[in-house]
């Protein structure tokens, strides 16, 4: 029907605006010193991080995986790992001791993270997404990331980052990409 697409895109909307929003509450709520930065639309790492004006590695890529435990149990994970790198898929795989590892399908990981790909947060608003980060993550100075908006970003300091989001730190990113490979 043609309403359809229209009530799909308000939907789309209304979450991101809750989602945006309920961060900002969060923020304001904890005294977190945090800087917004506007942009043109963007969801790609790289390009957002230039619009930014900074290094990829200072920001956090997020990525919402499917993790199969055993045939009965499936858990949602938000990895987040530098902008300059991926995430590796084996090493989440040992840390929840799973068969299976993968990428979730787009309307999962919208549902579950309450934003679309590229506005994806660092932060989990969701009991049924859990958060791993990648220790790079917490660690950095200051942390980039699209604020559920394509046209809106968020500075905040790695141990601010931490100590809202509380995610489980593990390391679950590859090497650099920019890295030679060993041997």
């Amino acid at each position: 029907m043609p309403g359809d697409d229209a009530y799909d895109t308000d939907a789309h909307d209304t979450d991101a605006r809750d989602t945006y929003d309920r961060l900002i509450s969060l923020l304001d709520a904890s005294s977190v010193d945090y800087r917004l930065i506007d942009h043109a639309p963007e969801g790609t790492t790289d390009a957002v991080c230039a619009l930014r004006g900074h290094p990829a590695s200072e920001a956090a890529k997020c990525i919402v995986l499917r993790v199969k435990v055993d045939r009965r149990t499936t858990r949602h994970v938000l990895a987040v790992v530098p902008g300059d790198r991926r995430v590796d898929l084996d090493a989440v795989r040992a840390l929840f001791a799973a068969r299976y590892v993968g990428f979730s399908d787009a309307e999962t990981a919208e549902r579950l993270a309450r934003a679309i790909p590229g506005t994806v947060l660092p932060f989990s608003f969701d009991p049924e997404l859990e958060v791993v980060a990648d220790p790079e993550v917490v660690k950095q100075p200051r942390l980039y990331f699209n604020a559920a908006r394509l046209d809106r970003s968020l500075c905040v300091s790695g141990a601010d980052y931490e100590r809202l989001a509380k995610p489980r730190v593990e390391p679950v990113a590859s090497p650099p990409l920019s890295d030679p490979l060993p041997g």
